[in-house]
C-alpha cells in the first residue's frame, strides 16, 4: 500500500507503520515505569544499607549508656594468661586498687558532662566488680552515720577498702541477671548469694533475682557466642518495658562485645566497627536503641497536639489542592 504523506512524499505501509509506532510508545511507558521503579528500590536498599539518615520518633529511642566493669584482680593474671582465669583465687573478683582509680575517673567524668544529672536508671550484672563499678560511678558521694539514707555500699565490701556510699540523690540501681559475663566456667563470673550482697550493698535493688543461689553459671561452661548475643537482645527487649529514657548499664567486656556485635549491619562499615569494637576496662559507650516494633507502649514526653484552641488551619498545599480541584477563580481577573 502507497499513500501520500502530508508533504507529498511517499508512505509505504502506512498503516503497519502507524501500528508498530503506538506499540512501540506502549513498550517505551512501560520500560520507563520498570527503571523508575529501579531506581526507587536502589534508594531503599540505600537507606536500609545506613547510606542515608534515618528519622525516627523520639519517644520510639532510649539511650543507653553501655559501661564495661573496671579492672579486677581476675583481670590483671588472666591478660598475660587466660588460663589463670580458671584459679578459684578469683571467685567472684572484685575490683583492684587501680581498679577504683579507673572508677574514680569515670565517676568525675560522668558528672563533669552532665550525664549522671541525665541518667534515670542503673543496671548492673550482680558480680561484685560490676557492683563496685556501678555504685563508684554512679552513686552518691561518701555515706556517714546518721545519714537518713541507706547505703548504696557498706565500707570496705568486696576488700574494696573504700568508705560507704551513700545513695543520696543517685539514680535507682538494679542488679539483673541477664547482663552477666559469658558463662564458660570461670570461678571469677561464679557469684555469691543474693542475701550476701545485700547486706554488702543495702540500696540496690536485687528483687529481680530468681534464685538466692547462682543458678546461671556452671562449672563445665558452655554458653556459646549466640547464646550471649541472644540474651543480649532479651536485655533490651526488656528496656522496652521501663518507663526510663536514659540508662546505664554496667556489665562485662565478652557480653557487651557479643551482644553489639547483633547490630551495625545495617550501618556505614565505620560506624558497624565502632559499635563493635571491644571495650577497655571502665569504658563508656554511649548508644541510642530504637524501637522498631512497637515493643514499647510510652507516649511523647515533648510531643503537643496543636490545635488548642482548634481553628480552621488547614496546610497550605491542602488549600491549593482543593482550590485545583475546583477549577480557576471567575473572579480572579477582577
Amino acid at each position: 500500500m502507497v499513500v501520500e504523506g502530508p508533504r507529498g512524499d511517499e508512505m509505504v505501509g502506512c498503516s503497519h507503520s502507524l501500528a508498530f509506532s503506538t506499540y512501540g510508545w506502549k513498550v517505551f511507558k512501560v520500560l520507563v515505569q520498570v527503571v523508575c521503579y529501579a531506581i526507587c528500590l536502589f534508594h531503599i536498599a540505600d537507606m536500609d544499607s545506613g547510606a542515608c539518615p534515618s528519622l525516627f520518633p523520639l519517644h520510639r529511642c532510649k539511650t543507653v549508656h553501655l559501661v564495661r566493669h573496671a579492672q579486677g584482680i581476675h583481670n590483671v593474671e588472666g591478660d598475660k594468661d587466660f588460663k589463670a582465669y580458671m584459679s578459684p583465687e578469683y571467685f567472684d573478683a572484685h575490683l583492684t586498687r587501680l581498679g577504683w582509680q579507673q572508677v574514680d575517673n569515670l565517676c568525675k567524668h560522668v558528672h563533669t558532662c552532665g550525664l549522671a544529672k541525665r541518667i534515670e536508671l542503673v543496671i548492673t550484672s550482680p558480680l561484685m566488680r560490676t557492683l563496685q563499678t556501678a555504685v563508684g560511678v554512679f552513686g552518691g558521694e561518701g555515706y556517714t552515720d546518721g545519714m537518713d539514707v541507706v547505703p548504696l555500699m557498706v565500707a570496705n565490701a568486696g576488700n574494696s577498702d573504700r568508705a560507704a556510699i551513700s545513695s543520696l540523690n543517685c539514680p535507682p540501681i538494679i542488679a539483673l541477671e541477664l547482663c552477666r559475663e559469658r558463662e564458660r566456667g570461670h570461678p571469677c563470673d561464679n557469684r555469691r548469694n543474693i542475701s550476701d550482697y545485700r547486706v554488702l550493698f543495702p540500696a540496690v535493688d536485687f528483687s529481680v533475682a530468681k534464685s538466692d543461689k547462682d543458678t546461671f553459671w556452671r562449672p563445665e561452661g558452655g554458653e556459646t557466642k549466640e547464646e550471649v548475643a541472644a540474651r543480649g537482645l532479651k536485655l533490651i527487649n526488656w528496656l522496652w518495658t521501663r518507663k526510663e529514657k536514659e540508662i546505664a548499664i554496667v556489665s562485662h567486656g565478652g557480653f557487651l562485645f557479643n551482644t553489639l556485635t547483633a547490630f551495625g549491619n545495617d550501618c556505614h562499615p565505620l560506624v558497624k566497627e565502632e559499635i563493635r569494637k571491644s571495650f577497655a576496662n571502665c569504658e563508656l559507650r554511649s548508644m541510642v536503641i530504637i524501637d522498631r516494633s512497637m515493643i514499647g507502649s510510652d507516649s511523647s514526653r515533648t510531643n503537643y497536639p496543636g490545635g488548642i484552641p482548634a481553628g480552621l488551619d488547614p496546610p497550605s498545599d491542602v488549600v491549593a489542592d482543593k482550590k485545583t480541584e475546583k477549577g480557576p477563580d471567575n473572579n480572579s481577573a477582577l
